[in-house]
């Protein structure tokens, strides 16, 4: 008899009933010192994990709220739930109430109305990626014990660099995400030009630049006196001028720059600093030039995107996040190096005897991950992009990156041509910001009013499920905005999205001749 089947029959005493019958450990019973269970029990675990997750990834969205805040007595219960001593009486009824805690207590990013952030939208491969990764416990630190799962990693970030046009010879390895990829490069750069000491080591960006980069210099030992955050300019880009004026001045002070940091799509609003001419600054100057490309690197997988971002190639460094806009599952980054031997050259170690003693049998192109950054249990991050890119081909991921700037350049031109909807940034790289306005004949709210307004109606939006947006603070003003590089994103939902925030905008203003108020 089937125990899946079984185990969703009844109430609460049939799921014990059917947890006995599957050899599950119930409560009451000898400890489990093995830690092990029988293989049906294993399978009928398994099958019921995924029956939940099958369900959320193959159409579960329709009805489910975007971000469900979920109960706070749940919250509440968790919080101080003492520590389990003995077995659960029934391990599938365990399972069930982790699924319901998921799908009622968190926002969902997958969601084709989460807008907010920049969403992951991840891939049924990545999961199954990272299921097969963390039930072999698949080592991937040290050839010895990973020699497949290291050549896994070495031809994936191969891949990558591909298909992001890096030039040939750039290699790097797979961490935790963006904060992470910025951590290992800012670490290379740091060791390359200035030494692990780093007396008067300066480094540049703009003030658009993700936060992961300061708190990066600052655990590297590079004190706020020598972090240069640049005001950005009206295109809120690093300005050339003012970062050329502020490395000379720090040369005539005595001080060492070392480092500038560019965005390949800012999380604010998808802009793009000016790669070609900071590459060339970098050059002449002795500098090393790292480019932020977690969000907005894989828009060059396709010829619209490859414009913009003309001039990656010719960075030292560069993050991406395949969790982002490669629709992995969340904690795969990336980290590459146009001269991977840099990586060595930080975090190279030599191997203690109880390693060293395996070390052998070295093939050429082989990699010691652990001698690449500071991990050395690793978790098999690759093998989510690398079945991802197996299964579907690199030409679905194109198609699924063009979509997300042709739905941004959409819902711009449906902003631009809605009454009281005006485009404030964008569509860059899949990120459109717009504001509501008031009619011709209300007067205009305080800046101040107007600002706590889009907070609010952001509020509203998430408190009813419909949607999640954010406000961003653009030249000193909140604006509402949204992110679309999920490939699910419908048009018609996201001009929905719209028209609810107009509609939500026009009840809290409690103007009523606004777009979208009730007749």
């Amino acid at each position: 008899m089937d125990t899946i089947s079984e185990c969703g029959r009844g109430g609460a005493q049939d799921g014990r009933r059917d947890s006995r019958r599957s050899g599950l450990p119930t409560g009451g019973g000898p400890a489990n010192t093995s830690l092990t269970l029988p293989a049906e029990s294993v399978t009928a675990l398994g099958r019921r994990v995924w029956d939940i997750v099958s369900g959320h990834l193959g159409g579960g969205h329709p009805g489910l709220p975007v971000a469900s805040p979920g109960s706070a007595a749940d919250a509440a219960r968790l919080r101080v739930e003492p520590l389990p001593e003995a077995p659960v009486d029934d391990p599938l009824a365990l399972v069930d109430e982790v699924g319901r805690l998921l799908r009622e207590g968190n926002a969902h990013p997958d969601h084709p109305d989460f807008l907010a952030f920049v969403p992951a939208p991840g891939t049924v491969t990545g999961v199954l990626g990272s299921a097969l990764a963390a039930g072999f416990a698949v080592p991937t630190g040290w050839r010895f014990t990973g020699r497949v799962s290291s050549a896994i990693e070495s031809a994936t970030v191969r891949w990558l660099a591909e298909l992001l046009g890096l030039a040939p010879g750039t290699s790097g390895l797979f961490v935790s995400g963006g904060s992470a990829a910025n951590l290992t490069a800012l670490t290379a750069a740091r060791d390359a030009l200035v030494g692990t000491e780093a007396r008067g080591a300066t480094a540049y960006f703009s003030d658009q630049t993700h936060v992961s980069v300061p708190r990066a210099l600052h655990v590297l030992g590079i004190g706020e006196e020598r972090v240069r955050a640049l005001p950005a300019d009206v295109h809120r880009r690093i300005p050339l001028d003012g970062l050329a004026r502020q490395v000379a001045q720090d040369r005539r002070d005595g001080l060492r720059p070392f480092l500038v940091v560019a965005n390949a799509g800012t999380t604010a609003t998808g802009d793009i600093d000016p790669l070609p001419e900071l590459a060339a600054f970098c050059r002449d100057e002795g500098l090393w030039l790292h480019v932020d490309g977690a969000f907005g690197a894989p828009a060059a997988l396709t010829e619209r995107g490859r414009g913009p971002l003309e001039g990656l190639d010719q960075a030292d460094s560069v993050s991406v996040d395949p969790h982002k806009w490669l629709f992995q599952p969340a904690g795969t980054g990336c980290v590459l190096l146009r001269d991977p031997a840099r990586l060595t050259r930080a975090f190279g170690i030599g191997l203690p005897g109880y390693l060293d003693a395996g070390a052998t049998g070295h093939d050429e192109g082989e990699v010691d991950y652990l001698q690449w950054g500071v991990e050395q249990t690793r978790e098999f991050r690759a093998l989510r992009l690398w079945l991802s890119l197996k299964v579907f081909g690199a030409d679905a991921f194109r198609a699924a990156v063009e979509r997300g700037l042709t739905m941004a350049e959409d819902i711009a031109a449906y902003i631009g041509s809605r009454p009281g909807l005006e485009v404030v940034t964008g569509p860059s790289l899949a990120v459109v910001t717009f504001r509501a306005l008031p009619p011709a004949a209300a007067p205009d709210p305080s800046p101040e009013d107007a600002d706590r307004t889009v907070d609010e109606v952001c509020r509203d939006l998430r408190e009813e499920g419909r949607a999640m947006v954010v406000g961003v603070t653009v030249a000193g003003r909140r604006a509402f905005r949204l992110c679309v590089i999920n490939p699910r994103v419908q048009r018609d939902g996201l001009r929905a999205v719209v028209d609810r925030v107009a509609e939500l905008w026009t009840a809290r203003t409690g103007c009523p001749d606004r777009p979208g108020a009730a007749r």
